[in-house]
This record gives C-alpha cells, sequence and structure tokens, in this order.
C-alpha cells in the first residue's frame, strides 16, 4: 500500500475508514448538466458575486483569510451539490464510488481525476477547459491518469479566466462555505449552521458510527441537509472536497490560489468519516494528488464568471 502524509486530524479519521469491510483496501488522505452553451448558468448551479478581501482584519479561526494577506474572490458560478456518481459516469465512464449510488457524491477519485473530469466537461459542453498538461488541454492526450505521483501532472496549470469548469481554490471553497461572509459578523462553525452540525451534515457520529448494518452507514444523497446562505449543500460533511491548492502554511504574501509548490493538496469540508470538528469552514487538511483510496473524498466544480 502507498504511502502517505496528511494533517493529523484526517489520518485519525480515515485510518479508521481504511478499516471497514466496505471501503477495502487503504485508506487516504469528495452536477446537474442541461447541455447548456457557455453563455448560461448549468443547471445545478447558483450565481455567486466575488468579493475582496483586504486582510484589515483577519477572520477568526481561518487559516486562509488571515491579517494582511489581500484576496480576490472573482464572481463564480458553483454547483450547487457535490459531483454525483451518476454525473461523474456520464463524462468519465466509470463509476469508482465505494458507497453507490446515482445521487450519491462520487468518491475514491483522485486530484489527478477531478483535472480529468472538468476538462473533459468543458469540452463536451463546449466551454473553454481551464487545464493544461504539457500546453495541451484535452484529457485525451494526457495520457493515462496517474495512479502514483506524477511530476509531469503535477505542473498542471489553470486558467482562471476561462469558463470551464475546475477545482475552486482555497480560498473560494472556504469563501463559499461561510456563504459569501468575509467580516466576523454572523459567521458560524459549519457551512450553514453555528451549532447544529446535524442539520447541514453527514460526518462521523450519524453516517459512520451507525455501523454498516445502518442504513445511514455511509455517503448520503446529495441536497438531503440544509443549505447554507449561497445555496450550496453538503458543504460540510459527505464527502471532503478537493480544492486546486497546493498545500502549505499561508502568510501575508501568500497569492489567491495558494502555494507555490509543493507535494499534496489540498481537501476541504469533512466528511462521513470525520469527527465535527473536521466540518467546520475553517478546518483543512491534505492529501497526494493520486489518492484514490479515500471512500469519503470527492469534489465539486466551479465556472469562473457568473452571469
Amino acid at each position: 500500500m502507498k504511502k502517505f502524509k496528511m494533517a493529523l486530524f484526517a489520518l485519525a479519521t480515515l485510518a479508521l475508514l481504511a478499516t471497514s469491510t466496505a471501503c477495502g483496501g487503504g485508506g487516504g488522505g469528495g452536477s446537474d448538466d442541461d447541455g447548456s452553451s457557455s453563455t448560461s448558468i448549468p443547471a445545478g448551479f447558483v450565481a455567486v458575486p466575488g468579493a475582496t478581501f483586504d486582510g484589515t482584519t483577519a477572520i477568526t479561526g481561518s487559516y486562509v483569510f488571515i491579517a494582511g494577506r489581500t484576496v480576490t474572490i472573482q464572481n463564480l458560478l458553483v454547483c450547487d451539490h457535490e459531483v454525483t456518481q451518476a454525473e461523474y459516469q456520464s463524462v468519465m465512464g466509470a463509476n469508482p464510488s465505494n458507497f453507490s449510488g446515482t445521487n450519491k457524491p462520487v468518491e475514491r477519485v483522485s486530484w489527478y481525476d477531478a483535472l480529468v473530469y472538468c476538462n473533459k466537461r468543458s469540452l463536451a459542453e463546449g466551454r473553454t477547459p481551464c487545464y493544461k498538461i504539457n500546453g495541451k488541454t484535452n484529457p485525451s492526450e494526457w495520457g493515462t491518469v496517474p495512479t502514483s505521483d506524477n511530476s509531469t501532472w503535477n505542473l498542471a496549470t489553470c486558467d482562471f479566466t476561462a469558463d470551464g469548469y475546475r477545482l475552486p481554490t482555497e480560498a473560494e471553497w472556504e469563501y463559499l462555505a461561510r456563504g459569501g461572509n468575509l467580516t466576523n459578523s454572523g459567521q458560524t462553525t459549519y457551512s450553514g449552521s453555528d451549532d447544529d452540525i446535524e442539520s447541514v451534515a453527514w460526518y462521523r457520529e450519524n453516517a459512520y458510527d451507525v455501523g454498516s448494518s445502518s442504513p445511514d452507514y455511509g455517503t448520503h444523497t446529495v441536497k438531503t441537509k440544509a443549505k447554507n446562505a449561497l445555496n450550496l449543500y453538503d458543504m460540510s460533511g459527505n464527502v471532503w472536497e478537493w480544492c486546486w491548492d497546493w498545500y502549505g502554511s499561508i502568510n501575508q504574501s501568500t497569492g489567491p490560489t495558494g502555494a507555490a509548490s509543493g507535494s499534496v493538496r489540498v481537501g476541504r469540508g469533512g466528511s462521513l468519516g470525520g469527527y465535527a470538528s473536521y466540518c467546520t469552514v475553517s478546518s483543512r487538511y491534505y492529501y497526494y494528488p493520486d489518492d484514490r483510496y479515500s471512500c469519503d473524498g470527492g469534489f465539486r466544480v466551479v465556472c469562473s464568471g457568473s452571469e
């Protein structure tokens, strides 16, 4: 089994998941489409206006929105749910998920897999792909998706001005999870709730500790918990979500898309296997980009430029 590195709390969570016979193998460290053109908002997406965090006052508890760091969030079209297994299979032709269910979030997908999905879907819908590997945007020219750390794929670039599908940056993800609130007034602990995690998240106590014989065990159909202030679902819990950024310490000089380099990518949001503290809007952790072992890790997509 491959070796991997992650934040301590994520390690503890996913180590327990790895022992589940349902997951199998090792632990790791997850949109509706009407065929519309790039000039319309895809079904299942919401338009979110951008904002600028000027760094004058840090957001309490945040590792991203810190004093002295300026971050501008552009206008976004945001999928209101995590990519489902049906959506993933329609683009990729396969469903790698452990917890099978058409409208459950896809899981056991690597960061590399997510890039392929985004560009394939963009091309299919007439949008301009965001990602390039070796200067090419068509995933059919990228070769086989790596199953181990790959230096070429790690050099992938993202055109944040393109209108195609992509992963959110970590700053974008946290902005969305906070309901678009970049002040210290009205913040919530979880995405959509300050103290009632049960209303907004599938997490360890209601989706893992119930035991594998329970119908509540595992991931759940998206959008079954309450939405947040931006009408986004499952920003806390169900599956943790890949972000674009390399994981690293953030300081005043860190750019809006995160660290310039690294060995692991950011995951956010907590999951069915995570304790409540992992599902907060501030909690961050990391995984190797080739990690497909996590049966509680998936992603959601955004597009730059709202209508």
